[in-house]
């Protein structure tokens, strides 16, 4: 599976969901078991190097905003269901996630912002598929700490000021 395949699978599982994160997540895993398990595996890879690459200090603040807070895990399930809104929405917001203002029209914290289940879809295919755990993937782990310059993110201020667009549209 290359990358245009990973997010055509991305994207029509969004569509066919209406947006809801778990009955993408639900569609995912019945897509991916109508596939072999290497291409299981390709599609586990490229999510796990596009949620690694999401381990970012600017975006972690802009998850702060449109969430109102985001702990250690709540970040974790954001770069899922970030992945999960397709190509377009995940690299504009890597970016810059201000930008997230303008690409999440419909954008509900209460119902939105979490793929925790988006996560697990390749390795619970790959289990039903093979009966074993999936092998190591071969990708280099995300970094201890997130990229980039630390945000302060119990600081208003500074928070409408690095995300002035999140800001005026969901904080104030």
């Amino acid at each position: 599976m290359d990358e245009t395949e990973f997010w055509e699978l991305i994207d029509a599982t969004r569509e066919a969901a209406g947006g809801d994160a778990e009955e993408q997540a639900d569609l995912l895993l019945e897509r991916l078991l109508g596939k072999d398990p290497e291409q299981v595996l390709d599609f586990a890879r490229h999510f796990e190097a596009r949620y690694n690459r999401a381990y970012h200090w600017d975006l972690w603040g802009a998850a702060w905003v449109l969430l109102d807070g985001a702990s250690d895990d709540a970040f974790d399930f954001f770069r899922c269901w970030l992945i999960g809104q397709g190509r377009e929405v995940f690299e504009g917001a890597l970016h810059d996630p201000d930008v997230l203002a303008e690409l999440l029209p419909d954008f509900d914290e209460e119902i939105d912002g979490d793929g925790e289940e988006l996560g697990y879809a390749a390795d619970e295919a790959y289990e039903q598929l093979t009966g074993i755990v999936a092998p190591d993937l071969g990708i280099a782990p995300a970094p201890a700490e997130p990229e980039g310059t630390p945000v302060d993110f119990e600081n208003d201020r500074v928070l409408a000021e690095r995300y002035p667009k999140l800001w005026d549209r969901f904080r104030e």
